[in-house]
């Protein structure tokens, strides 16, 4: 028993010096465990306390509350700082990852809210982008001087028959025997000839009616393109994004990104404009040419994205 209060005492004796609310503690712990074993083994002692025969060299005595050493002082600095550096950390993932929702969660309630605006009218028509060709053959529009009289966003009432109507039948419609391609064509040229209403429709049929075709991204993004021109670009905006949602991996994909922007500044709206650019940037930055680059760095110039 006596060893056991030995190795009791130099246990405590080779403990170091701690914060005072845990030395306090464990010391009491100990002497209570202490007393009670003496109890037990000495119960006539009338709870006198039994020194031990060999004491152990006692350490100095130190001021309650005085600061732990400077080894466990600089390890719970250590500690300290990591946890410090840890939960920056956190936070700095969480952001980026809330950046990156931000985006998409934006562009969803972007395009829920338009829809109560379809009904109203839009904003006057827009130049014509400097960006040109869909693919496919060139087809050149029609001369801009002559005798056809400028081709109008929507038809007159009663003017089905008149001019507009020639203009539409003088289109040629391609015949390769591809019928996707061919449909394809014949909305690029009702495009081309500014013919902007019916070059909507049959591009609208392109793409439902051939998704799985290559061309289902041009018609989409093209699609977005005639809105843009004849001066609705709510309903633009829309379709560049369902190109990119929807086929992101299309070859027009980049360009829908690109035009949504444009979209987005005719909407006044800047800010979710230099978003796009960014995004376009980010995804498609090592697919795209460098005219379209050149382009991008001009919009977001124009749209002052930071």
């Amino acid at each position: 028993m006596r060893r056991f209060f030995i190795a009791v005492i130099l246990a405590g004796a080779a403990t170091p010096a701690v914060a005072q609310s845990g030395l306090e503690g464990r010391v009491g712990k100990l002497e209570s465990e202490m007393r009670a074993v003496q109890r037990k083994v000495f119960p006539g002692g009338a709870g006198a306390y039994i020194e031990p025969q060999v004491r152990a060299a006692q350490p100095a005595q130190e001021e309650i509350g005085a600061p732990a050493s400077s080894a466990i002082y600089d390890l719970t600095q250590r500690v300290s700082s990591l946890e410090s550096q840890i939960a920056s950390m956190t936070g700095q993932i969480e952001q980026t990852q809330y950046r990156m929702r931000q985006l998409e969660d934006q562009f969803a309630a972007y395009k829920k809210a338009t829809d109560a605006r379809l009904s109203s009218g839009e904003a006057a028509p827009i130049t014509s982008d400097a960006r040109s060709g869909e693919g496919g053959p060139v087809v050149p529009p029609p001369p801009r001087t002559g005798a056809t009289a400028p081709a109008k966003s929507a038809p007159a009432a009663g003017a089905a028959s008149g001019g507009r109507a020639a203009q539409v039948a003088a289109i040629a419609k391609p015949a390769s025997g591809q019928a996707d391609e061919d449909e394809y064509l014949y909305g690029y040229r009702l495009w081309a000839a500014k013919l902007y209403p019916e070059a909507a429709e049959q591009l609208k049929k392109v793409v439902a009616t051939y998704p799985r075709s290559r061309r289902a991204s041009f018609a989409q993004n093209l699609l977005g393109r005639a809105y843009l021109d004849d001066g609705k670009p709510s309903l633009a905006s829309i379709a560049f994004y369902d190109n990119y949602k929807k086929m992101p991996d299309g070859e027009r994909a980049p360009d829908s990104l690109y035009y949504l922007g444009q979209a987005l500044l005719k909407l006044n709206k800047p800010a979710d404009a230099c978003k796009v650019y960014g995004e376009l940037l980010d995804v498609y930055g090592d697919k795209i040419g460098q005219g379209m680059k050149d382009d991008v760095a001009r919009a977001r110039t124009s749209a002052k994205c930071k």
